[in-house]
């Protein structure tokens, strides 16, 4: 029986391997300390979409589902969401939101999702941003499934990023596909 290779991080392999800023000296995952990073203004932006059927958006421009106005519930969840996202993102630091925008608006065939989130503090904003437009989708689904249930979540995305030691980040448009869904 041939001997079964170890996969255990040595300090000879953790030397030969690029640097990765969440593990301890175990190899173990750990939170980044950035005790010593200055303040800085930081912001990130993110998007979402999903795909939706016509009923559902007729039920959608029309305020007529059960659980009521599901833009404004969906733009609220973002927002929840956002300000818990440490809870949610085991590595993540906690951080004192400066502010959150959550958008959510119906189009032709998908609801389309934006969130802005901004803070003052030593490390990014980009999660925030992501868990705000990926729980906002999700509200959608969970809103519209008694009519729809074949919508997807499309597209999550960083879009921007400032701030910080790598600077600005905007992320290449995406050209829009036409896709034929299924019981549309």
């Amino acid at each position: 029986m041939a001997k079964k290779k170890s996969t255990k991080r040595t300090p000879k392999t953790r030397a030969s391997s690029p640097s990765l800023s969440h593990l301890d000296a175990h190899g173990r995952a750990a939170m980044v300390d950035v005790g010593a990073k200055p303040l800085t203004q930081r912001r990130a932006v993110a998007e979402a979409r999903v795909q939706i059927s016509p009923a559902l958006a007729e039920r959608i421009a029309h305020n007529t589902l059960a659980k009521g106005d599901l833009l404004a519930v969906a733009r609220l969840a973002g927002i929840q969401a956002a300000k818990r996202t440490d809870e949610l993102i085991p590595l993540c630091h906690s951080l004192p939101l400066d502010s959150i925008d959550v958008r959510a608006e119906l189009r032709t065939d998908h609801v389309y999702l934006w969130a802005e989130a901004k803070v003052t503090a030593r490390t990014g904003v980009e999660m925030e941003a992501l868990t705000a437009v990926s729980i906002a989708a999700l509200t959608v689904v969970d809103m519209g499934k008694s009519i729809d249930r074949t919508m997807t979540i499309e597209g999550v995305r960083l879009l921007e990023k400032e701030g910080g030691r790598s600077g600005h980040f905007r992320a290449a448009a995406i050209a829009p596909k036409h896709v034929k869904r299924a019981g549309a």
